[in-house]
Formats: C-alpha cells, structure tokens, sequence
C-alpha cells in the first residue's frame, strides 16, 4: 500500500471534496487519503471475464454489478474504497445527494496484486465486515487459478472459508443463486512460470561435485 497523500487526517466529506475534483482515485481509510495505482493487463481482463460471468447471470434479477470506478462506504465511516466489482441488490442507497458512494454493496470481489495483497485481505476486509449488506467478499488470485470465499453466517458475526482451486473448481454464490467457473475467471490468462526451488547440497556433495569437475592429470610414463 502506498503511503498516506498527507500527515493530515481528514474527515470522510473533506476526502470526498478532494476526490470529486482530482483527476486520479484515492481510496480514503482512517482518515487518510492513499493514491491508487492503475491495474495490470492481467488484472483489468481477470475483472472483465468475472463481470461478463456474474453478470450474465444476473440479468432478470433485482442484482446488478459495478466496475472498479465505482465508490463503496463502510457503516463506520472508516474507509471509502473502490473494489474491483460491487454487487448490489435492490435499490442502491447513496452516501448523499452527489449520489456516487454505495453504502449497500452486497458482493465485493478484489482481484489480487503483490502490491496489494496483504491491504485487501486485512486492513480493509477489516472494514468491509462493519457493512451490515455485506454477504459475500472473494478474492481472485492474478498469478495462480485460485478464488477464496468469505460468507457471512446468518444472523452471526462469524464468516465461512471456502477455497476453490484449478481451473475445472468453481465458486458457488448463494446470495446470487450463481456460479463461478475459475475456467471462465482466468479465461486467455497466461500464468506465470513457478520458480524453481533451491535445496542446499551437503557439503560432501559439493566437495564430490567440485573434484569430478577438474581435469585429471596425464600419468608421467
């Protein structure tokens, strides 16, 4: 995560004031503005092929979905944030009149970056647990065919694990009545090569590798 815009805390309007004129995202948490950095080819066609999944499936339904322009409030106040794909149900309720911050998301969906990782699975899942509406939260590994599932327990605090790994697994979405195929999520996605693990010889097998390499000398007749 990149560091705060400013040493300043800011109130969640004042932020809004700031990110209503700039001219680049900034995601808003505790009271701090951070600068958001654009998403890698990857990344931008593992969101498009999760938005054309879900969103076939939701079509004659009262769910609908939203690209990573749009803004999310958690009921605390304590982050704003675009996530790459919100889904809503019913009538979107608005933070105010300007009518472009959701307080209602039902679904969030973050596709993992390294640079990003650790921010989406903690500090601001965190956060999104405080959204009463909030059912569902997956995150989409970019690097690997792997989706993970957090499903809040009705009527509890508590939240349900649920992995799917492989591009033949799928991700079931109970809330939305729909599936996730990891087949379609990672669609034309060229993974990149695992590197290669490196286990330290013992020493008397360097010492052997080490002497069957030097040239033998020629015997004296």
């Amino acid at each position: 995560m990149a560091l705060p815009q400013s040493k300043f805390r800011f109130t969640p309007e004042e932020y809004l004031a700031f990110e209503r004129a700039a001219e680049v995202k900034h995601e808003y948490i505790d009271g701090f503005i951070y600068a958001m950095a654009g998403g890698s080819p990857p990344h931008n066609r593992i969101c498009f092929n999760t938005i054309a999944t879900i969103g076939a499936q939701l079509r004659g339904t009262e769910c609908y979905g939203f690209t990573s322009d749009q803004k999310i409030r958690t009921d605390l106040q304590d982050l704003v944030s675009y996530p790459d794909i919100t889904i809503v149900c019913g009538d979107p309720i608005f933070h105010d009149q300007q009518k472009d911050v959701i307080l209602n998301p039902k679904v969030i969906i973050e596709v993992l970056s390294p640079s990003t990782e650790s921010h989406d699975r903690v500090e601001k899942f965190a956060r999104y647990r405080t959204i009463k509406t909030l059912t569902d939260y997956l995150l989409i590994a970019q690097d690997r065919a792997s989706v993970e599932h957090f499903t809040r327990q009705k009527g509890k605090s508590e939240w349900l694990y649920a992995a799917a790994i492989g591009l033949q697994s799928e991700i079931k979405i109970a809330s939305l009545n729909c599936r996730l195929k990891l087949a379609d999520v990672y669609d034309r996605i060229a993974f990149p090569l695992p590197k290669p693990v490196l286990v330290p010889m013992p020493d008397r097998e360097v010492k052997e590798a080490l002497a069957a390499q030097k040239p033998k000398r020629a015997r004296k007749r």
